[in-house]
């Protein structure tokens, strides 16, 4: 049995935590080789089965382009019409082109290589359906589409055969990634919606119920540092907890900010304040945290007192990213902020913040990514995101594009730290955190709750960990003739640099409450 403890002398809150449970031994292992090497760093948790899918190699742009132009010209052509007429049919019929393209491409498309050896196995193997007809429709080498799955699997149709991060490993064994009727309605209906209008009720609408939901939910698998971005591993030959982790990434933020004593900096998107506390307690700064939900700030500003730090020094507001006081700061951060402003309003808030910085300031942009050689599990794991964790967080994209943004909203790149293994790190711990706290969870929010939550853990442990999601440090700075560059040559190091000069300062220890 888990054992329960307080968070006590840390933040003496009602929040509860459950010690992480100890792993099972594997239950699916090949038995053989797969094809490819793998790893056995204590620190992840390593792949099993590290099989690609079918991906962008197989599709071609430019066989999509002559089937949306070429279908709706041939139509008006024999029928007699010309350009006109050609263009109404190109818009009348891209819609559907598109779905029937993408429907195609994803169901036979051959995976990226085959040097991974599937073990396999019979659908039944892995999942166990409670209908008839669902055994009947997917069993021995008939795959289920992941969609499907999931949606099953939230309504309690359909059990993992184990545990639910093993077995996803072998998801390739059991599942496609074949877009199906209700992925474009989500994309149609919903998705691009969001993308389109971005407006601050929309907003509202859809982070403050995801974040208000109750600390308590976000405890069952954040731990007591109550931080929901990656951490930071520094040791590959020891699992280091999460707590660390996340005190290695916080003293990392401040170092490559080259934080000082007395400075100003705001922190968007604050989440519970942790980072606002880190960095006023351990460097003196006078940080302003920003987030729409109450919670999170009246748990942020709780953490601030009791680490005695005055509200004249730091507070955390309640307010939309866009009403934030015309003022500078000597320092920004903003971690994982940015995915809710929207790809559309991305260069206009990167303008936004280049106005509330002095001239000779510094921003940290922590952002998730995706990686530009997808794969089609990538768009499945990404519309579940978005429809179930993350509603209206739609401006994940590749670098290219986050680089492009600040660059036109005035910034100059000082460095970039990709760290989506880190994160896969981080996920593995908040998934073992929550299957521990499982009975509690399902108490209160519900079995489909608990369920879409696991998955959305343990999926995104591989998701991170194999590439097709990442996550982007970036340290910008004015890009303006009279910014010294000079100046910020001592910070223009590394994740290791940066801990290592924290930790030589005394500066990486998360501060306790007085």
């Amino acid at each position: 049995m888990t054992q329960k403890k307080r968070q006590g002398e840390e933040l003496e809150t009602d929040i509860t935590f459950i010690k992480t449970p100890p792993q099972p031994p594997p239950k699916f292992a090949t038995g053989e080789h797969c094809g490819v090497s793998t790893t056995s760093f204590p620190t992840i948790h390593n792949p099993p089965l590290p099989a690609e899918g079918p991906g962008n190699e197989s599709f071609s742009n430019y066989l999509l382009l002559a089937v949306c132009l070429g279908i709706p010209a041939y139509v008006a052509r024999t029928l007699g019409g010309g350009l006109k007429t050609t263009i109404f049919f190109i818009l009348l019929l891209f819609v559907p082109i598109l779905i029937a393209f993408w429907t195609v491409t994803s169901n036979f498309s051959p995976r990226t290589n085959d040097k991974t050896n599937l073990p396999a196995r019979p659908v039944e193997h892995y999942i166990a359906f409670k209908k008839d007809q669902d055994r009947r429709k997917w069993s021995g080498r008939n795959k289920i589409p992941m969609k499907t799955f999931y949606e099953m699997y939230f309504d309690g149709d359909v059990d993992f055969n184990g545990d639910c991060l093993e077995v996803m490993e072998y998801r390739h064994d059991w599942a496609t990634f074949a877009f199906t009727w209700p992925v474009f309605q989500f994309i149609f209906l919903t998705f691009f919606v969001d993308v389109l209008f971005h407006s601050r009720k929309q907003d509202e609408e859809q982070i403050r119920p995801n974040y208000d939901r109750g600390n308590d939910h976000y405890s069952f698998f954040l731990g007591p540092r109550m931080v929901y971005t990656s951490g930071i591993f520094s040791d590959l030959a020891r699992e280091e907890t999460l707590e660390e982790m996340q005190d290695n990434k916080m003293a990392i933020v401040c170092e490559k900010l080259e934080l000082k004593e007395g400075e100003s900096m705001l922190d968007i998107g604050c989440g519970w304040g942790s980072l606002a506390r880190f960095a006023s307690a351990n460097y003196g700064a006078h940080v302003t945290g920003v987030t729409l939900a109450h919670n999170q700030a009246a748990w942020g500003n709780d953490g601030l007192r009791r680490a005695g730090i005055p509200e004249s020094q730091s507070s955390i507001l309640v307010m939309d990213y866009r009403d934030i006081p015309d003022r500078k700061f000597h320092k920004i951060s903003q971690l994982e902020m940015g995915e809710h402003v929207g790809i559309r309003r991305l260069t206009t808030f990167f303008r936004q913040c280049y106005g509330m910085l002095e001239d000779d300031g510094a921003m940290y942009v922590q952002l998730s990514g995706l990686r530009r050689a997808w794969q089609y599990e990538d768009f499945i794991w990404g519309t579940f995101l978005n429809k179930y964790i993350f509603p209206g967080a739609d401006a994940s994209t590749p670098l290219a594009n986050y680089v492009g943004c600040l660059e036109s909203a005035g910034w100059e790149i000082k460095s970039i730290d990709t760290v989506g293994v880190h994160y896969s790190g981080t996920l593995w711990r908040w998934y073992r955190n929550w299957l521990g706290n499982a009975d509690a969870v399902t108490a209160k929010f519900g079995k489909r709750w608990y369920r879409i939550w696991e998955l959305f853990l343990a999926w995104s442990t591989i998701a991170s960990r194999q590439g097709s999601a990442t996550c982007y440090q970036m340290v910008v700075v004015k890009n303006l003739n009279a910014t010294h560059r000079i100046n910020g040559l001592g910070s223009q190091f590394g994740l290791s640099g940066a801990l290592a000069k924290a930790r030589a300062a005394g500066k990486a220890v998360f501060p306790k409450s007085k």
